[in-house]
């Protein structure tokens, strides 16, 4: 499938929507106390339009995870409330995104160009790594987001969620730049909100409040495994 740049353009229209959508429901709160979760939301999705404008080397990888994201949401939302036609629209514009940004021809504008894998010094596998690495942070982001800032009854789930949120958000930005601290940071605050979604179900038994920190986490985990035995070899 070519047409590199209308599917391109079709890719970062859908971003574009939906960076709108949650920046106009943010400035309406219409849902007390999501404002700051809403804000954040819309800057995932202004963040994957503006990334794939810019032909970033990762834009095509992070738009692809955060597809993915909605995808998984509205899976879940029809899952518990069955198939409304809001959730229809946003699992079918999603995957629209997501296969619009598939394959090899589309890679060569973004994760092909070689000149960042000279300057990083990567070889193929590495460059897979990434990749794999950089999707599930993309779906994983916007999970960690809305569970950290949104309205929590204890102050100590509260710190400790934004203390994840803080260690995925830079240790993606260093992951970037492949560096060490980055993927510890993204293996801790993948523990550290599972560790959250146990306890919720420990002292509230609610199965849907963990959902988020437990999917977060686990793909915040994932996200950082390809780099395991890399590590392992480096410390030793």
């Amino acid at each position: 499938m070519k047409l590199v740049g209308e599917r391109r353009a079709l890719a970062a229209v859908t971003f574009a929507f939906y960076f709108l959508l949650y920046l106009l429901l943010a400035i309406a709160d219409l849902a007390p106390g999501m404002a700051k979760a809403l804000f954040a939301l819309a800057g995932v999705y202004g963040l994957a339009f503006f990334a794939l404008v810019a032909g970033y080397f990762w834009a095509r990888w992070y738009a692809v995870g955060v597809g993915l994201y909605g995808i998984i949401t509205a899976a879940v939302g029809m899952w518990q409330l069955g198939p409304e036609p809001i959730l229809v629209f946003m699992g079918g514009t999603h995957a629209l995104a997501t296969v619009m940004l598939w394959g090899h021809a589309m890679s060569e504008g973004y994760d092909g160009q070689t000149a960042w894998r000279e300057k990083l010094h990567m070889d193929e596998g590495a460059v897979q790594r990434l990749g794999r690495s950089v999707i599930r942070a993309g779906v994983s982001l916007p999970m960690v987001l809305l569970y950290a800032l949104a309205p929590k009854p204890g102050a100590a789930e509260l710190a400790l969620s934004i203390v994840a949120l803080g260690l995925a958000g830079f240790g993606f930005r260093a992951m970037l730049q492949l560096r060490t601290w980055g993927v510890l940071a993204v293996g801790v605050a993948g523990a550290l909100l599972v560790s959250l979604a146990g306890l919720s179900l420990a002292t509230n038994a609610n199965e849907v409040a963990a959902l988020k920190p437990a999917l977060g986490g686990s793909l915040l985990l994932l996200a950082a495994a390809p780099w395991a035995a890399p590590l392992v070899r480096t410390f030793r």
